[in-house]
């Protein structure tokens, strides 16, 4: 197992910080890429979230018996240690109260064994958190501050998650009245107010509150097109050497959510998700949204009944579109075989891979899907 010394191990393979190599980036379209070959390594998107895709494969290709699972906890942390686009890892993402807490999950595809921490305080190494889970514990999920005294237990510190830059974040949101928020039905209006809130129950004002803030708050349906500061969770998805699959994600979730609140990251189908037998998938967006749908099983299962990577995402893609238009999501999906592709709506999305003698990562773009009006009795 490789925990709690991450930072200096990656650090050591120079893909901490500033040391991240350039990666080459093309446009595509949503078609099925063919296996380059194993070890293969691939996770959402591009930028600064390329360090992951360099960790995990430096880490395969320099240790010939790392599995699939290390792989995935490597390249996890890289994207921790360097709080990728800041939503990921410490410092970033506070929610109402000015805090950062993290979700992580992780999945053996040969065992279907997974491990996950969500609304994890005071700890930073969320995803190798979330390996001890599968690896110490019968469990799948542990929560908030008791999966904190597990963190602790288990050998990892406590320390301060908040850094100055997201405290003031969180006051020059709380100065512009607490706007980009997920509350409705609520009292005062969350639409021009912060809270203390309390229910509103019956009424015309209720309706008329639902109907404009459905299907998201503005704060999530991220308007700016896909730029790069919309990027959020990591998810990842490795093949080592013997052909063995394992996937992860890792987040700090929704900025200015509500304290509690546990997105799509750490839930087994949703986040993530591999059947070493078949594939694997990793998703991002909306989490709210997409983890009502197991967008990642749904992916799966849709390569089990034959379809190609890209297929099984666009029919993913086009299942929550039916229902929510405006949704912003992003799935990649890999065949056992390293066959991927992947389908996007309300966004560009990018996602990056490397495998076998390839001397640097690629950045596939894949553009999003037009709301198929023939498909919306899916």
């Amino acid at each position: 197992m490789i925990t709690r010394n991450l930072p200096g191990y990656l650090n050591s393979l120079g893909l901490l910080a500033n040391l991240i190599p350039p990666a080459t980036c093309q446009q595509h379209q949503i078609n099925d890429k063919n296996s380059p070959g194993l070890p293969f390594v691939i996770n959402t998107w591009g930028g600064p979230f390329t360090a992951a895709t360099d960790a995990a494969y430096n880490h395969l290709i320099q240790n010939p018996n790392a599995t699939a699972i290390d792989a995935v906890e490597v390249g996890c942390s890289a994207c921790e240690a360097n709080q990728c686009d800041g939503t990921v890892g410490y410092g970033g993402s506070p929610d109402e109260a000015c805090e950062t807490t993290l979700d992580a999950m992780i999945m053996d595809g040969t065992t279907m064994n997974s491990g996950a921490v969500a609304g994890l305080r005071r700890i930073r190494d969320a995803i190798s958190v979330a390996r001890h889970v599968l690896e110490h514990t019968s469990h799948s999920l542990l929560v908030g501050d008791q999966a904190t005294k597990f963190a602790v237990e288990n050998g990892f510190a406590e320390e301060d998650l908040s850094t100055p830059e997201s405290r003031e974040r969180c006051e020059a949101w709380k100065r512009d009245g607490c706007q980009g928020n997920f509350r409705v039905n609520v009292s005062p209006d969350p639409r021009s107010s912060c809270g203390p809130y309390t229910p509103i129950r019956g009424g015309q004002e209720v309706s008329e509150m639902v109907e404009t803030t459905m299907i998201l708050p503005e704060q999530l349906t991220r308007k700016d097109g896909g730029d790069v500061h919309s990027h959020d969770t990591i998810s990842m998805v490795i093949i080592d050497r013997t052909g063995a699959m394992a996937a992860g994600t890792s987040t700090n979730g929704a900025s200015h959510k509500v304290p509690g609140r546990v997105g799509d990251g750490p839930i087994a189908g949703s986040g993530s998700y591999v059947d070493g037998d078949v594939g694997a998938c990793g998703a991002t967006g909306d989490g709210d949204l997409m983890m009502r749908f197991l967008p990642c099983y749904q992916a799966v299962e849709n390569l089990r009944r034959g379809m190609t990577p890209a297929e099984a995402a666009e029919d993913v893609v086009r299942r929550m579109l039916s229902k929510y238009p405006a949704i912003h999501s992003g799935i990649v999906v890999v065949s056992k075989e390293g066959d991927h592709g992947g389908a996007a709506s309300g966004w560009t999305f990018t996602y990056s891979f490397r495998a076998r003698e390839m001397k640097s990562t690629e950045v596939v773009a894949v553009q999003p899907l037009e709301i198929d009006q023939s498909r919306q009795d899916l």
